[in-house]
């Protein structure tokens, strides 16, 4: 009913008494979902600023970005424009990122290498993104094609790659994401994939530093008061970028998960590892100078993961790039 009609009625006597009792619903009938929200239920946790970041602007379409952590690969280039960042152990025990976009991606985005089949899985949670990827083991590339993504690899959009002859093959492959989502023109737009933004929960453990190491990685976090962001290194060793200075998160994710063989493997016969990201399990997050306790908990592929803090309730992380290390 429009506010001209229930106007109307209101100048009609007879009328006023049953107008009176129903104009909280006629009114509510044309709130937004945010009005109406439930009672109880904190501003914070709905929020209007970016799904993935919780700063402002809610987000393009969404390119997933894999990107090459060997050392001749450092400084990568546009990892401090991603909004999440993702840390996959792969063959050998060594790393690969998976770096997700939808804010503000930067001009070009590298190097990218291939991608795993654990990225599928993680993925699906965003709906139908598009993927950047230099490649895959042949009998994943089908299991690509029918995933729930637009994949634009250099073979499908080949305007969208370039290599850098300062660096040598194969850690010169180089995307450009404004490219690769003309490629994909119906990747779907950032939604909620489970994160939260907002005040910092009450205990917690002060902490300045934390690693996470695999058999042929680490990743470290320190905590800078002035920048009010976690340092990111890699290897022992400071991360930069070729923008310059070095590479940080707001909240980092410690997420315990399994991680097991697949069916797929690389040139050289190692296996590539499995990681599930469809489960439960424990968490750390980081955020502030402090470790929060967690637990994680995504119910299927195509939902979200919700992190919740030692009192069963949804644990804020800070506005600000997220980056989610996986490990057992």
């Amino acid at each position: 009913m429009g506010t001209s009609r229930i106007a109307r009625l209101l100048r009609t006597p007879a009328a006023l008494p049953a107008v009176l009792l129903l104009l909280p619903l006629l009114l509510a009938g044309g709130c937004t979902k945010e009005e109406t929200q439930k009672p109880g239920k904190p501003r914070e946790e709905l929020g209007s600023g970016s799904p993935f970041t919780g700063l402002a602007g809610r987000g393009g379409p969404v390119l997933g970005v894999k990107v090459d952590n060997a050392e001749p690969a450092r400084p990568q280039t546009g990892l401090e424009r991603a909004d999440i960042v993702y840390v996959e152990r792969v063959e050998a025990g060594l790393s690969r990122l998976l770096a997700v976009y939808a804010s503000h991606p930067p001009e070009r985005v590298g190097p990218v290498r291939s991608a795993r089949e654990s990225d599928l899985e993680l993925l699906e949670q965003f709906g139908r993104p598009a993927l950047a990827f230099s490649g895959a083991q042949s009998k994943l590339l089908p299991v690509i094609d029918e995933a729930p993504l637009f994949p634009v690899p250099p073979g499908t959009a080949a305007d969208a790659y370039l290599r850098d002859p300062a660096k040598p093959v194969p850690h010169n492959l180089f995307v450009r994401p404004e490219r690769a989502l003309a490629a994909a023109p119906d990747a779907d737009r950032a939604r909620d994939i489970g994160f939260r933004f907002g005040p910092a929960p009450k205990g917690g453990k002060a902490t300045a530093e934390r690693t996470v190491r695999y058999p042929a990685a680490s990743f470290g976090f320190t905590w800078d008061a002035g920048e009010k962001r976690w340092l990111i290194s890699f290897d022992g060793t400071p991360a930069a970028t070729t923008a310059g200075g070095r590479l940080s998160a707001a909240t980092v994710v410690v997420q315990h998960v399994k991680i097991h063989d697949s069916g797929f493997g690389d040139r050289s016969g190692n296996v590539s590892p499995f990681t599930e990201t469809v489960g439960t399990g424990k968490a750390e997050v980081l955020r502030g100078g402090r470790s929060y306790e967690a637990r994680w908990e995504r119910g299927s592929a195509g939902g979200g993961t919700e992190f919740t803090g030692a009192d069963g309730e949804r644990l804020h992380f800070a506005r600000g790039p997220v980056w989610v290390v996986f490990t057992e």
